[in-house]
């Protein structure tokens, strides 16, 4: 007896672009279902509390559904609950907490195979992000209890010295809310300035309070190595000994690249480790499976976002339904690399 397809595609992720994958097959008359090896977008649950997105709420809209919020920008709130309200609306199949663990079969029989069973489909769609896996520091301590690579407030640290490592805005923001928090921030650059690339919002403000002294920050410097009270940094007039109750390591993400490998799609050898997809249709190296948001770029997480990444779902929809692919907005063409 042939094997049963359970769902037309299973789409591994449910972030934002992930979801709007699910919503666009499904609006084409195909089956979908939705996994995620944690809660309904897993990377917005781990975002600072009452963090502000960079997008206004029309960018970060999905399937059609109106973003409402009384504010210019949306704060990580309106989204968790206007994500989860889409994602009921939409009647998604949801599989959460279910982590997969690789794939079998062939194109136009996949085995999407979990912690908890296996799911058949015809098509895969990936939409894993990125904001799961952190760039380490490798040094000695980094596993310490008291160091993290996600902030969430400062409100535990009052009256506590904490360092900070890296200089764009997940770190700009936290410096700034630790010091008004009555935290005592010390930030530690591995370059010669704040990053340009920090919001023109944020920028100036930390710009001006560690011109004040109230922020210190070390900059061309590398940490060597965080112990239970410190972290040891080498700076260009030596090393010095940062005293540290908690340490946020906020050193960026990037895709989880033994994962994309566990489901068989291979990456090309430029700087990016892009993951090998066609440009234009986002189908990767492996018949009937894609790629779709930030998961695209590899390293370079910031080519895509949820304002341009939710259009993968229109492309890869269509091209599974038999139609014509919409055209892209210029301004969202892919960048083509070598």
């Amino acid at each position: 007896m042939s094997e049963i397809i359970a769902f037309d595609v299973v789409v591994i992720g449910a972030g934002p672009v992930g979801l709007a994958c699910a919503i666009e097959v499904q609006r084409r008359g195909l089956t979908a279902c939705v996994l995620d090896k944690g809660a309904l977008v897993n990377s917005i649950i781990g975002y600072p509390t009452n963090m502000e997105f960079f997008s206004t709420p029309e960018l970060l809209e999905i399937g059609g559904h109106p973003f409402p919020t009384s504010h210019y920008k949306p704060l990580r709130e309106d989204g968790l609950d206007y994500y989860r309200r889409v994602a009921f609306a939409e009647n998604l199949h949801l599989r959460l907490y279910e982590r997969v663990t690789g794939l079998e079969g062939e194109p136009g029989s996949y085995q999407v195979v979990t912690e908890k069973g296996r799911i058949s489909c015809r098509y895969v769609i990936v939409a894993t992000g990125f904001y799961d896996v952190p760039n380490y520091l490798h040094v000695p301590g980094e596993d310490l209890p008291h160091v993290t690579h996600y902030y969430k407030e400062p409100y535990a640290h009052t009256d506590q010295d904490v360092v900070i490592i890296g200089a764009k805005n997940s770190s700009a923001r936290a410096a700034l809310q630790l010091l008004r928090a009555g935290a005592r921030p010390v930030m530690v650059v591995r370059g010669e300035a704040i990053s340009e690339s920090v919001k023109y919002w944020i920028r100036p403000d930390l710009l001006n309070r560690i011109k004040e002294g109230r922020i210190k920050v070390f900059f061309n410097s590398s940490v060597q190595r965080i112990t239970p009270e410190t972290v040891e940094i080498q700076t260009p007039a030596g090393p010095q000994s940062l005293l540290a109750s908690y340490v946020y390591a906020l050193t960026g993400y990037h895709p989880d690249f033994r994962f994309l490998a566990a489901l068989g799609i291979t990456c090309q050898p430029d700087a990016a480790q892009t993951p090998t997809h066609d440009a234009d249709t986002l189908e990767t190296n492996l018949p009937g499976v894609y790629l779709a948001g930030t998961v695209c770029g590899g390293l370079n997480t910031s080519r895509w976002f949820i304002e341009n990444g939710r259009y993968h779902a229109q492309v890869i929809a269509a091209r599974l339904a038999g139609e014509a692919a919409p055209e892209l907005p210029e301004v969202l063409q892919p960048v083509q690399l070598s």
